[in-house]
């Protein structure tokens, strides 16, 4: 039998901290491992170099610095953890990794760091709920 698969997608934000808290408390009782999620804006395609890398490089550097307390919390409790950090719509990717991975669960902050912009184009949540091949844990 395979160690169950729990997505904790993570974006820097306040309900993101208390996702991951619940996380830890479910992937005690399942004995499962995370993959932490991070989605960040599109690469800027029309710079040229060395411009383009530059650009790369600011957004990956900024990626692994938002993750770094999620996988700090996430490993001093002796948590299996992988990350990844994907470009793209997060809630399209949630769902797509979530489908790859062949989660168990999805664990997930209710707002994230755009709470306008969720207000106006419709949010993250909502979508990973509509489309998620797994259940969906979305804590406030």
């Amino acid at each position: 039998m395979s160690t169950p698969v729990i997505l904790l997608p993570v974006d820097g934000s306040e309900h993101a901290a208390r996702a991951t808290a619940y996380a830890l408390k479910i992937v005690g009782l399942m004995k499962a491992r995370v993959i932490l999620l991070y989605c960040h804006r599109p690469f800027p395609v029309k710079l040229g170099e060395p411009y383009f890398q530059n650009a790369i490089d600011k957004i990956m550097t900024e990626a692994n610095a938002l993750l770094e307390p999620f996988r700090s919390v996430l490993t001093e409790k002796r948590v299996s953890v992988d990350d990844l950090i994907m470009e793209g719509p997060a809630g399209e990717k949630i769902c797509e990794i979530a489908r790859i991975e062949n989660c168990e669960m999805i664990i997930m902050g209710s707002r994230g760091r755009s709470d306008l912009k969720g207000l106006l184009l419709g949010s993250v949540a909502h979508r990973v709920l509509q489309q998620s091949p797994c259940p969906v844990l979305v804590v406030r």
